[in-house]
């Protein structure tokens, strides 16, 4: 049976905040909070502390993005954002370290019961690693070094995420080091793999 969650929403179009306060509860959620600009959710979870937040970007006074950073800043709260836009720069922005996943306009239930799924997951991991350095900031570093050896592990033996994962704990706890050890391994072994043959050099 999954988590009831306390979601605390931010969207300034009026549609859009209908929409998450009758969808989410079908999926078993419940809404603690709707926001209509950035500051407003950072005051919301201030006082909520929710187990999710769902933030469109464009808002007035701060963006989702700026709002879920300085939420991060003060507490560990998944964050998944929202966009009628698809464009580079955003999808860059949106994949900083507080980030879990990314919405784009118009959602579907289909859509959003997996990304609330994947968001907690990927939380769990990086709560994790957080009790490994019991330091926000360090654990934030570490999660870019152990995603990128995550996918390594996901590509070269087929395995899923959670399982790459719990592969990386197991190797860590077996070498009695950070899984962001291991992971730095892992990527200076992936790229011995990968990097061409030297050339010879003529006399």
């Amino acid at each position: 049976m999954e988590l009831k969650l306390r979601i605390a929403v931010a969207d300034d179009e009026p549609d859009m905040q209908e929409y998450f306060e009758k969808i989410l509860p079908r999926l078993g959620h419940e809404v603690v909070s709707i926001a209509e600009t950035g500051r407003q959710l950072v005051e919301h979870c201030d006082t909520l502390k929710p187990d999710l937040v769902i933030t469109d970007i464009k808002m007035p006074d701060m963006d989702g993005i700026e709002a879920a950073t300085e939420i991060y800043q003060r507490q560990a709260i998944p964050v998944i954002v929202v966009s009628a836009f698809h464009d580079k720069e955003l999808i860059e922005r949106a994949e900083s370290d507080h980030i879990l996943a990314y919405l784009v306009k118009p959602i579907k239930q289909a859509d959003l019961e997996p990304a609330i799924a994947l968001a907690r997951k990927r939380f769990e991991q990086f709560e994790a690693l957080r009790r490994e350095t019991n330091d926000l900031k360090q654990a934030l570093e570490d999660r870019k070094i152990v995603e990128r050896a995550k996918g390594i592990l996901m590509l070269r033996t087929g395995l899923d995420e959670q399982a790459a994962f719990t592969r990386l704990q197991r190797l860590a706890s077996d070498k009695n080091l950070r899984m962001a050890e291991i992971s730095r391994t892992i990527l200076i072994a992936d790229e011995a793999f990968l990097a061409p043959p030297s050339r010879q050099r003529h006399e």
